[in-house]
């Protein structure tokens, strides 16, 4: 009976435990954005205040690396002989501090090396750039920066593929940004910029806060489960274009895009906030500022007639001109608080495992 008595106690410990880890994943983010500052200072604190993070994360960051790439003088003078430097299986926080200037280069970060961060000079912010494009690469390999490794950071760090907008003619003229393929990823203070499949948003937890994006069809795309905090969605070009395809295949997929305090601009009318790419996305938009250009029915209708019972595409408390619901397609998702603080928190992304502040040092690049 003693020993009964032990393991029951021993199972509540447990489940305190486990609830005072997880409090940071069910707290939602504010709906007043002058709160929002102090929501991420309290929920994604610097690891020494934080519990229940990732074991090999809190080893990975116990004793950090910091290594330069400045073509006037830096330890490396390109970005991909930084990465080369680090080793396979890594198992220590990298960072890799770029020079301000344009580094013409097409990037790819191997699964086998984790735990890297790219880190750029916030007032001065280095320009990846290059022109790949699915002709000659393959649509998610033409991005200019690939990601396809774990806990991968970037902050202050501009990415661009400079190939031509496409005509509608020329076949394999897609060209992306970036291709986000790890698990467990954060984006702050990025920029990313292309016409047609900007951002793959491919598979993984991702978190993106105070970032830009700009795109014209499909520019954040893919089967990724990801919070955008603070985002602008910036949409170019002209004739139709659409925000997000967001790849979810079935119904029991916990995949999906959730948009808050982000802003929609753009030029011209008639943007989509998303398309059913494949038969199940999942996409929402909560204290959103959506101006005029957003098209009133809000998402493109689906071309397959089966799928409008199938997309979940929400919309929660947004703002602006182009925010009005009175004429959304009648597939558009009407979400309550509770359905809602479902994609407001950190739990979405299992944040609470994971998700650190940008580093301090980036102050003194």
């Amino acid at each position: 009976m003693r020993c009964t008595n032990v393991s029951i106690l021993l199972a509540l410990v447990m489940v305190f435990v486990t609830q005072m880890v997880l409090a940071d994943d069910v707290t939602p983010i504010p709906e007043a954005k002058v709160q929002v500052e102090q929501w991420f200072k309290t929920n994604v604190a610097p690891l020494p205040s934080r519990k229940g993070l990732d074991p090999a994360l809190v080893a990975a960051e116990a004793e950090p690396r910091t290594i330069t790439v400045d073509p006037k003088g830096g330890e490396f003078k390109t970005l991909t002989d930084a990465i080369k430097s680090v080793p396979a299986a890594n198992t220590k926080r990298v960072i890799i501090k770029i020079a301000p200037g344009e580094y013409r280069e097409k990037v790819t970060i191997d699964r086998n090396k984790p735990f890297i961060t790219l880190m750029g000079d916030p007032k001065a912010m280095p320009v990846i750039t290059f022109d790949g494009t699915a002709a000659k690469f393959g649509t998610v390999d033409s991005a200019t920066l690939i990601i396809l490794s774990d806990y991968f950071m970037a902050v202050n760090i501009v990415v661009k593929n400079t190939a031509p907008a496409p005509d509608g003619k020329a076949k394999g003229a897609q060209a992306l940004s970036m291709r986000i393929s790890g698990n467990k990823a954060a984006f702050y203070n990025c920029k990313f910029y292309g016409f047609q499949d900007t951002i793959c948003d491919d598979t993984g937890n991702h978190f993106f806060k105070d970032c830009y994006v700009e795109g014209t069809f499909d520019f954040i795309f893919g089967s990724g489960t990801s919070l955008y905090l603070g985002t602008q969605l910036h949409v170019v070009g002209d004739g139709i274009r659409v925000i997000t395809a967001h790849a979810g295949k079935t119904a029991d997929e916990k995949t999906g895009y959730s948009f808050v305090h982000c802003k929609v601009t753009g030029v011209g009318q008639g943007i989509y906030l998303g398309r059913a790419w494949m038969s199940h996305p999942k996409v929402v938009y909560a204290y959103t500022e959506m101006t005029s250009v957003v098209n009133p029915s809000g998402w493109q209708e689906n071309k397959i007639a089966a799928h409008d019972k199938t997309v979940f595409y929400g919309e929660y408390k947004c703002v602006g001109e182009g925010a009005q619901t009175d004429k959304r397609v009648p597939f558009t998702q009407k979400i309550d608080t509770t359905v809602a603080n479902r994609f407001l928190t950190l739990g979405y992304i299992e944040g609470s495992k994971w998700l650190l502040p940008p580093p301090a040092v980036a102050a003194s690049i």
